[in-house]
């Protein structure tokens, strides 16, 4: 039967690791990650604001200045 493959065998063997590794990361503590994440995402948002606000203005100028007649 496939299922019982070595590949599937290792794969699976592989998988219940990896899970249990990163399971075991969650007991840290990361009051402190969460605030300088929300730090980040806002500055890079504002910055991403900043650079669609500069874009669209000079769209706006040189579409202004192309002759229509």
């Amino acid at each position: 039967m496939v299922l019982n493959s070595p590949e599937v065998q290792l794969l699976r063997t592989y998988m219940s690791v990896l899970a249990s590794s990163l399971s075991g990361g969650r007991e840290r503590d990361e009051r402190g990650e969460i605030a300088q994440t929300v730090i980040i995402v806002a500055i890079l948002a504002a910055a991403a604001i900043a650079i669609c606000t500069i874009i669209v203005t000079k769209f706006t100028n040189k579409a202004n200045t192309i002759p229509t007649e």
